[in-house]
């Protein structure tokens, strides 16, 4: 019985927002704004580091990037750390940090990628903890050859503090490990520009603020609002 007045507020916001956002159900195209960031607004960031005169022959590799050239409040970024190395070193590294644009939150998902012995790659999910400013994962050790990199995606919900047009830059990375790994690269800043809602991003905003959304299933810039109310329907049937 409590699911009726529940899914019928839930269709209702959706309707609202339809109708205020002047589209048809399933004919409404992303409204994502298109426009490239400018050449000082960059993706990704690679450095490659040598640790010095005690192993000058060693050179390991350092790469951050985004999953986005332009995204809107409430939905989610992902940012990757890839640390690997181009020589014969075998470092193992014990410590990731992420240091996000300013007023990003805690990440809402953490995910580290290494290689394990007997099993090869494995994708493991990570709880993340605060760092000096930013956000760091952390492990006894993630092996680094290479042919194996390890890699760290933190997931951040953009803030409501996000300006339409604003270019939102990050700051860099810190690793921690051995064999001359460990460095602190705080100048590998990438960026990603704030635009406006599409329709189903603001569907789900608007659920969202009424109770009935998740803030960590958030469209992306190709969102339908039809797949959108179809997932919330679902939602709210069995919830």
């Amino acid at each position: 019985m409590s699911k009726t007045p529940k899914l019928a507020a839930g269709i209702a916001a959706a309707t609202l927002v339809i109708s205020g956002a002047g589209i048809a159900l399933g004919t409404a195209p992303a409204t994502a704004d298109t426009t490239p960031p400018s050449s000082s607004c960059v993706q990704t960031q690679h450095v490659d580091y040598n640790p010095g005169v005690s192993s000058f022959w060693i050179t390991h590799t350092y790469d951050k990037s985004v999953d986005v050239s332009t995204a809107a409040a409430g939905t989610l970024v992902t940012y990757k750390i890839v640390v690997g190395t181009t020589s014969i070193g075998n470092p193992y590294v014990n410590r990731i940090n992420d240091f996000p644009p300013p007023g990003f939150d805690k990440p809402v998902k953490a995910v580290v990628t290494a290689y394990h012995a007997g099993t090869g790659e494995q994708a493991v999910e990570v709880t993340p903890e605060p760092d000096f400013g930013g956000w760091m994962v952390t492990s006894t050790g993630w092996f680094v050859n290479s042919s194996y990199p390890v890699t760290a995606e933190f997931t951040y919900k953009v803030p409501a503090s996000v300006t339409e047009g604003q270019q939102v830059l990050s700051g860099g990375i810190g690793v921690g490990g051995t064999v001359g790994v460990g460095s602190n690269q705080p100048s590998m800043g990438v960026c990603f520009t704030a635009r406006g809602a599409n329709p189903g991003e603001a569907l789900l905003g608007s659920l969202d603020q009424g109770g009935f959304g998740s803030s960590q299933n958030q469209l992306s810039s190709t969102g339908s609002v039809t797949d959108t109310i179809a997932n919330v329907i679902k939602r709210l049937m069995g919830s």
